[in-house]
């Protein structure tokens, strides 16, 4: 029995937040519908490449749900739509604020009619406040909250972060994380609640260091300067002499002593905190000195915090990630395969059986009860 089997969710998102939350959802056991608007369907659908009929975002983020198809701004859109929303127990939505008022299906409304319903809307700057109607995407959050600031590039400019922070963990996880207390809470009380997600606002919590400096010591983070940001040798990226890179993180002082004995850094740099940038250059010149396999071959077996940076493909192949059975899932659509997306749902909650993702509309049967509801 999967601990959200039963659990039935219906999500109005397009595109990342949303419906990575709902899958999370889904793979602990939840029934999780999709209502797409006829035609197109999400967007993601349409994106490249192609796995199947859509895209592999799509068929990614999507397996194991339904969908439904239907033109929310129709008449009797809502008529066709009130069984289901009178039996449900989730509702995602990431629409700017306001809109699902005007549709009828806001929370007030839904509230009304379902006194237990649980509705999460996720937005990127929350559903009150000067932004709140803004639209923007997660480059644009993440250089509001200041996190893109401390990230910058040789010549100082940001650099776009390689992972959709805020998409994933400013709105996803949060999602999640919230959804099941509402669901807890309603254990108790009987009635459901609303959910603000606001993608940007969720960011500070990665920034807990960041704030720290500035607010407890007066020492704003800058890019370049903090141990975290490029400013210690403790903390750094280094150049190999076959133009691949090592990520060093020794940074107490035990690792950094293993890591300066291994790398035969000369002992005037050893004392790190005299002259940081000095450091910083030292190492380099050490590093720079042997090629990443030579420099694999010699971090195997020590306790110093190093690694060589790997490209996705090489991470997918490596032997740990392989033994924990990371890519064990299976996605399967058009007659292939590819291992399912991994999701932070913990082994015993999670479905082990293959799924595939919902092709537009297939589910339409449940607005003419001709399906169970």
């Amino acid at each position: 029995m999967q601990p959200l089997a039963g659990i039935r969710v219906l999500d109005f998102s397009t595109l990342l937040p949303g419906p990575l939350a709902t899958l999370l959802l889904a793979e602990a056991g939840a029934e999780v519908i999709k209502i797409e608007r006829p035609g197109t369907g999400d967007e993601m659908r349409g994106y490249e490449p192609k796995f199947g009929a859509d895209s592999v975002n799509f068929a990614l983020l999507n397996r194991g749900k339904r969908s439904i198809a239907v033109d929310l701004k129709a008449p009797g859109a809502l008529a066709r739509l009130l069984p289901l929303l009178e039996r449900a127990d989730v509702i995602v939505e990431q629409f700017r604020p306001g809109v699902m008022d005007r549709l009828g299906l806001g929370y007030g409304a839904l509230s009304a009619i379902n006194p237990g319903i649980v509705y999460c809307a996720i937005t990127g700057y929350g559903q009150s406040g000067p932004l709140a109607s803004t639209a923007a995407h997660d480059l644009n959050y993440v250089a509001q909250s200041g996190m893109l600031g401390l990230a910058a590039g040789a010549d100082g400019a940001p650099v776009p972060p390689a992972a959709l922070v805020a998409d994933i963990g400013g709105g996803a996880w949060p999602a999640v994380v919230n959804i099941l207390l509402a669901l807890r809470a309603r254990e108790g009380t009987g009635r459901g609640c609303k959910l603000d997600v606001a993608m940007a606002d969720n960011l500070f919590t990665f920034l807990y260091w960041a704030l720290g400096d500035g607010l407890a010591a007066g020492r704003w983070p800058a890019p370049g300067r903090a141990l975290v940001t490029g400013g210690s040798p403790r903390y750094n990226v280094y150049r190999t002499r076959d133009d691949r890179f090592v990520a060093a993180a020794p940074l107490e002082e035990k690792f950094w002593n293993a890591f300066c004995e291994l790398i035969a850094l000369p002992p005037e740099h050893r004392d790190d905190g005299r002259d940081p940038a000095a450091a910083i250059r030292a190492v380099a010149e050490r590093v720079r000195t042997r090629t990443a396999g030579e420099w694999r071959a010699a971090f195997a077996g020590k306790d110093i915090c190093c690694n060589i940076v790997q490209s996705v493909a090489e991470a997918l192949a490596d032997p740990h990630f392989r033994a924990r059975g990371v890519f064990g899932g299976t996605l399967a659509a058009g007659g292939r395969t590819i291992p399912a997306l991994p999701v932070p749902v913990a082994a015993p909650f999670r479905s082990a059986a293959p799924a595939g993702y919902p092709a537009l509309g297939e589910a339409n049967a449940l607005l003419d009860g001709r399906m169970d509801q």
